[in-house]
């Protein structure tokens, strides 16, 4: 049963923040874009704050419950134990790529760092490692639903 709820829990919040990385890819990336860099930055001074305020805490529970519905899995014997652990790996992945890439970028957006001239460039970047993260997100979503 406790595995079922983990896993349940699981998919559900995953399923949420792949909306929501899809989301921000398909709408909010393509108007960050299309925005002159000046005006980009001062948006983002405070938008940046709000967007961090939402996906810090979906991205920790998008983590931190494959990780427990994997333990679970392999501590009380699921038949998909070695399924489980997919998505706890690809989640801790992506929080990497957000600590190693995403938190200095977003940053230098806020901040305003990066400097007009490097905004351009710095969104090429930042759409790649978003669309690596959105991919990854997919996959543990994926293999998240198959274990139900």
């Amino acid at each position: 049963m406790i595995i079922e709820l983990f896993q349940l829990a699981s998919s559900f919040v995953l399923g949420l923040l792949v909306g929501s990385l899809l989301t921000e890819a398909l709408i909010l990336l393509p108007y960050w874009r299309a925005m002159d860099p000046e005006e980009f930055l001062n948006l983002h001074g405070s938008l940046g704050p709000r967007l961090y305020g939402y996906f810090a805490p979906l991205t920790i529970l998008a983590t931190v419950l494959p990780v427990l519905a994997a333990i679970t899995s392999v501590v009380f014997g699921s038949a998909f134990f070695n399924l489980s652990i997919v998505p706890a790996i690809i989640t801790l992945v992506m929080l990497f790529i957000y600590i190693i890439y995403f938190k200095g970028a977003n940053e230098s957006f806020k901040t305003g760092s990066v400097g007009v001239d490097g905004v351009s460039e710095e969104l090429e970047r930042w759409s790649k490692w978003h669309w690596v993260r959105v991919s990854l997100g997919l996959v543990a979503f994926f293999i998240s639903l198959l274990i139900l």
